[in-house]
């Protein structure tokens, strides 16, 4: 359309091209920038009168309507079936394989789990248990997604392992929203093995945040400005205050105290809230990405992604960092550039791997900047 190479677009139903009012409404607002004419072959209006439009506007309605009901019975269901323990389906955690409704253990890779789980309780801290896997050339096992797509074969993240000693699954266990319900299928740790890992996970959290406090910068290294030049993490205290900044390097001369020096909350809040929206719609994510999830295991992904929306609202989310390849800081937007091959949006989505996925997944945040002194203010431009 942009590029004047439609005339016309025809669709048998209005719904057939959106069922929200608000998507249609930026859509003829799209078409009529590029004079672009809609026709629905089975709909007669005319959305140049008043009553054109209210009719128009009362379809959409209803289709909007027919969606949300849906989705809900949907969800009930979803529901209703886990809390009788059923499994949902989706690529299931490391040990188990798909058994009907439930998970049935996978022997070789279960006693891998009950490994980490030792390991864990031995080392006390997820770096120590991923460097001692790595040096005994432990990696995560190859398995396959339901298209026969192969993954795996990789050394174990800390993101990886953080997963597996959180999950209930392990426990027998089915998890949904913020609860748990028995499991059809056997544990593999036995629960007194887990309440110990929950708690050594639970004080590792506390040490860290009791010993680092806010000085932390989760997007260190992963800022540049409109140069090209890095973004560097540089605190200063006031008092009691502490401040943090990412701040412009000249490459020759350190600090460039002409360059970009930018509020730490201000760009870790922004990019937080761009990726948690990129995850409330797994549909159109899954698009974006290129996925491949089954028909069945699309109710299951929306449940998955709805969490990690929750989860990656806050700039200490753990999965940020291993997410975001890059982030450009410019005058009229911040781009996210997420993870070059999207697999790690499968892993977290736990849906099938990728097929001719893009070579990139960029995020764009219009924001405004004010300066006061040295400093730049991001404002986020809604919209």
């Amino acid at each position: 359309m942009k590029d004047g190479r439609i005339d016309i677009i025809v669709v048998y139903k209005v719904d057939r091209l959106t069922r929200s009012l608000l998507d249609f409404a930026k859509l003829v607002e799209a078409f009529d920038t590029s004079n672009v004419s809609f026709v629905s072959i089975t709909r007669s209006f005319n959305t140049a009168t008043s009553m054109g439009r209210l009719t128009l506007n009362m379809l959409l309605s209803f289709a909007q309507f027919e969606r949300e009901v849906t989705a809900e019975r949907i969800r009930d269901k979803i529901a209703a079936s886990k809390a009788k323990g059923m499994w949902m389906g989706g690529t299931p955690p490391l040990g188990y394989r798909p058994d009907g409704r439930g998970l049935a253990i996978v022997e070789d890779h279960a006693q891998l789990i009950r490994d980490i789980f030792a390991r864990y309780l031995a080392l006390g801290n997820v770096r120590l248990l991923a460097e001692s896997l790595a040096r005994d050339r432990i990696g995560a096992p190859i398995r396959h997604y339901g298209n026969g797509r192969a993954f795996g074969g990789r050394p174990f993240t800390r993101g990886q392992l953080y997963f597996i000693l959180s999950n209930p699954t392990y426990i027998g266990r089915i998890a949904h929203r913020e609860d748990t319900h028995d499991g059809l299928h056997p544990p593999i740790i036995a629960l007194d093995l887990w309440e110990q890992a929950q708690q050594q996970l639970k004080a590792n959290r506390q040490g860290s945040r009791a010993g680092r406090g806010t000085s932390t910068s989760p997007l260190a290294g992963k800022l540049i400005d409109d140069r090209g030049e890095p973004l560097i993490a540089v605190h200063a205290s006031k008092g009691k205050q502490r401040y943090r900044y990412y701040v412009s390097r000249d490459r020759h001369h350190g600090i460039n105290s002409d360059g970009w020096r930018v509020p730490a909350r201000e760009i870790e809040t922004l990019v937080a809230g761009e990726l948690a929206r990129l995850f409330e719609d797994p549909i159109a994510l899954t698009v974006r990405a290129h996925l491949v999830p089954t028909p069945e295991l699309m109710a299951a992904i929306g449940d998955r992604a709805a969490a990690l929306a929750r989860a990656m609202a806050s700039p200490r989310c753990p999965h940020l960092p291993e997410l975001i390849h890059q982030i450009r800081v410019d005058t009229g937007r911040v781009e996210i550039d997420i993870d070059t091959d999207t697999a790690t949006i499968a892993r977290l989505l736990e849906a099938g791997g990728a097929q001719h996925a893009p070579d990139s997944l960029i995020l764009t945040a219009p924001v405004r900047l004010t300066r006061t002194g040295r400093v730049v203010r991001l404002i986020h431009q809604d919209g």
